[in-house]
């Protein structure tokens, strides 16, 4: 039977893991078995130059975090190694870096599932997520949209405006 302090240990773990999980915006559990040490060190560096947090965890350590964050529905990816990388405001870019991990390891690393808001997601609505563009892209693409009405509007009103000095000349 584990130490008190041991015991201890786990549950300050299982507390902090689990205000990681209320605070984040999305994470992505991930089967990283078979991965050499040189990719995992590139990984983690991308992944924390993009502000996402990385780090391998016990299985059932985060079974009890999800559960005190009121995530439903992880137990069926945990089992095997686990690791997990959670970002506290971008969705995107943890499923788009680890997706393009996964489709590079040729089955040595895998994307178990993920969850965002609190909501568990599925593999596939992971890689559907990596498959998005970016924040700024999508916020670039929205301003254009809004900008482009307003254009065409100062345009057709110039377009008058020059018909009528045109009419009264």
């Amino acid at each position: 039977m584990p130490s008190e302090s041991v015991l201890a240990q786990k549950q300050q773990f299982v507390e902090e893991l689990a205000e990681k999980l209320k605070k984040a915006a999305g994470g992505v559990l991930v089967d990283y078995k078979g991965i050499s040490v040189e990719d995992d060190t590139k990984l983690r560096k991308e992944l924390r130059e993009s502000g996402v947090e990385y780090f391998v965890v016990k299985n059932t350590l985060l079974k009890r975090a999800a559960e005190k964050a009121g995530i439903e529905g992880l137990e069926p990816a945990l089992s095997g190694t686990t690791a997990i990388a959670i970002s506290d405001d971008d969705i995107i870019i943890a499923p788009k870096l680890l997706h393009k991990k996964a489709e590079d390891s040729d089955g040595k690393f895998s994307i178990k599932l993920g969850f965002v808001d609190g909501k568990t997601i599925s593999k596939e609505e992971v890689e559907a997520y990596a498959k998005l563009p970016s924040k700024e892209t999508l916020l670039s693409q929205l301003v254009f949209m809004l900008q482009s009405p307003m254009q065409r509007l100062a345009i057709a009103i110039n377009e008058i405006a020059k018909k009528n000095d045109e009419q009264s000349a």
